[in-house]
């Protein structure tokens, strides 16, 4: 992203006097969005059954992803390999990824929280520790560099 480059622009483009819905457009990085929007779920940076080019041809703008999955499979190692989740995903459009915030308090039986404001989690898949920031939850730690 250029030097001055706003990530996110949102518009509204009506809004309904009664209910106070709207619709509206975000403009993306990769992609424009008008919202409201169906935004299917690819968790572990993928959509069972269908691929991305068949996607593209349904006009799917966004995917959401879950960065605690994400960091459990594939792992922030092999999406930095990919070269970040988009092309991990081989998806040109917008993509949206929770906190991990909901698995980091479903899951504490897995964690270990320390004084400084860090949670310790232990993977599904994995032996190994993963470090989270929970003073960076709105932003998902875990999988934030390999985009």
């Amino acid at each position: 992203m250029a030097m001055g480059e706003v990530p996110l622009k949102f518009t509204v483009i009506a809004r309904c006097p009664v209910t106070k819905a709207r619709v509206a457009r975000m403009v993306l990085s990769h992609h424009a969005v008008d919202t409201p929007v169906f935004m299917p779920v690819g968790t572990q940076g993928t959509l069972k059954g269908m691929t991305p080019k068949q996607l593209e041809g349904m006009d799917c703008q966004i995917m959401l992803g879950n960065a605690y999955h994400l960091g459990n499979r594939p792992g922030c190692r092999i999406l930095e390999k990919a070269g970040g989740l988009h092309k991990f995903m081989a998806w040109n459009r917008g993509l949206l990824t929770d906190s991990g915030g909901f698995q980091m308090v479903s899951l504490l039986k897995l964690a270990e929280i320390t004084e400084v404001d860090d949670v310790h989690h232990r993977m599904d898949h994995v032996t190994q520790f993963c470090f989270r920031r929970a003073s960076s939850s709105s932003h998902p730690t875990m999988v934030a560099r390999c985009y």
